[in-house]
């Protein structure tokens, strides 16, 4: 549903003014009002449940989840016989992904805000003094807080012709319409590398990664990103590393519309990382997933003596420094990029404006957003697929923790009747001074729901001799935790 210039309330003064009603902003003026008589409105200028409910998190995991699926069933005798190798129906999978969305209709959402007494105002949100916000003709006043909770936006390097070749983004691949022939995707990051794992379930008969870097996922372990460059190419993608877009050529490009193809085929000029010259690419479709920039440029943090660009500083407490009534939760603080981590600050900022508003001391842990530092649990799901939370062993040693490493395949019986040709490996970084784990990694099948108990080890500094009383249920794949656990026994 497009959005319309509707306005739930007469109201211009709020407690809370919250600008972006994504799930991180539905979160921060949820907790802060509930079970109070305060008032809160969500300013939203595209959709009401943000980025990760239409173009992102909801719809690129049912875009993955058929494929999936029939990898599991190929990975057993019996199913495997049943499948065969076809790829998962295009229609279906396009439908089962609208449902996931509500074909972009908010309406769901705006009920939801409703009903948590939240009032929405549709519109951009433009901070024009202190404590107050403008939209369209109307200015709001805020009693307690402003909260800037506006994400972030995809990334289009300044590359000779990109931009004019109309690339698709990961909007796009998320609401992918049309099925190219032949796609370049740029990029070796998270969207990267599940964006061309649901494209090679959809049939694109060829699709080329081009990492200007010597690895996938370079802010995760090494190990990670071989297991997962070397999935990607039984999937039939070309990986070139060192290699990035010098140039492109498309002379019919056109917008279209998300997920379509945007014109005619476009010419790639390919140049090495250092600029030499690497050959041609002609392709129908080109995927810029280069990361992503906060989206601060336009909210008015001029107005109030902030850079109005780039990342919003926050303290632990969300809050911008030297402005006790502004906070920044989400990708716009430049923390961390994760939906969970976001709706995770938002609930600490939202506690956190509770407590001010009522006179409540705020020296407890519930007040600061402390998994932020060196606690961020992650899960890829790329075939197969990467879950981590914490330090990796090369920033463990950056903070100048006395690493110790644990390694294994992930070679348990729980694996074993998961799939017949398994194969995966787990890595704890332990603080051998402490003797707690500060980082864990596990790649293969089945491991997204390993994390959380890595995540509750790391934020709960559980010793190691506690966890040796944490039995694994048998046959799970958790049983690696015993392996890696007995490397350790003396």
């Amino acid at each position: 549903m497009a959005p319309t210039s509707d306005t739930d309330s007469a109201s211009d003064t709020y407690d809370v003014i919250v600008i972006g009603a994504g799930p991180v902003g539905e979160n921060v003026a949820d907790y802060a009002i509930r079970g109070s008589d305060r008032t809160a409105v969500l300013i939203e200028h595209e959709l009401v449940g943000g980025e990760c409910s239409y173009w992102a998190c909801m719809p690129s995991k049912a875009l993955l989840g058929p494929g999936a699926a029939l990898a599991a069933a190929r990975g057993l005798p019996g199913a495997r016989e049943r499948v065969g190798d076809e790829h998962p129906d295009r229609d279906a999978v396009f439908g089962w992904r609208d449902a996931m969305t509500h074909r972009r209709d908010d309406g769901s959402q705006v009920d939801w805000a409703r009903g948590a007494g939240l009032d929405v105002v549709r519109g951009h949100g433009r901070i024009s003094a202190e404590r107050t916000v403008t939209v369209g003709d109307r200015t709001l006043h805020a009693r307690e807080a402003v909260v800037i909770a506006t994400g972030s936006t995809a990334s289009i390097p300044p590359i000779p012709g990109l931009r004019e070749a109309f690339p698709w983004t990961s909007r796009d691949a998320t609401n992918i319409a049309e099925v190219p022939d032949r796609v370049v995707v740029l990029g070796g990051g998270v969207v990267a590398c599940e964006a061309a794992t649901w494209l090679a379930d959809l049939g694109v008969r060829e699709i080329t990664m081009l990492v200007r870097g010597d690895r996938l996922l370079p802010k995760t372990e090494p190990f990670a990103g071989e297991l997962i460059a070397d999935g990607l190419r039984s999937a039939g993608v070309d990986i070139r590393f060192g290699t990035t877009i010098g140039s492109v050529d498309r002379p019919d490009a056109a917008d279209t519309g998300y997920g379509r193809i945007h014109g005619g085929t476009a010419t790639i000029g390919l140049v090495t990382a250092d600029g030499e010259p690497a050959g041609e690419l002609v392709v129908d479709e080109v995927l810029v997933a280069a990361g992503r920039a906060p989206a601060s440029t336009d909210v008015g943090l001029d107005v109030v003596g902030l850079e109005a660009r780039g990342p919003v500083e926050v303290d632990d407490s969300l809050t911008v420094p030297g402005h006790p009534w502004l906070y920044a939760v989400g990708d716009v603080n430049g923390r961390v990029a994760l939906t969970h981590m976001g709706k995770y600050q938002a609930r600490v900022a939202g506690d956190v404006i509770a407590a001010r508003a009522e006179g409540k001391d705020l020296s407890g842990s519930r007040f600061r957003a402390t998994s932020d530092h060196g606690a961020v649990p992650q899960v890829v799901f790329t075939r197969p697929e990467l879950a981590a939370v914490g330090r990796t062993e090369e920033e463990a040693r950056a903070d100048g923790v006395d690493v110790e490493v644990v390694a294994a395949d992930i070679a348990v019986a729980g694996s074993a009747v998961l799939r017949e040709d398994y194969r995966g490996r787990a890595q704890l970084i332990i603080d051998r001074a402490r003797d707690v784990i500060v980082g864990a990694t596990f790649v293969g099948s089945g491991v997204e729901e390993l994390v959380h108990s890595a995540t509750v080890a790391v934020v709960g500094e559980v010793p190691l001799e506690k966890l040796w009383h944490a039995v694994p249920s048998y046959p799970t794949v958790s049983e690696i935790w015993l392996r890696l656990l007995e490397q350790r026994r003396v």
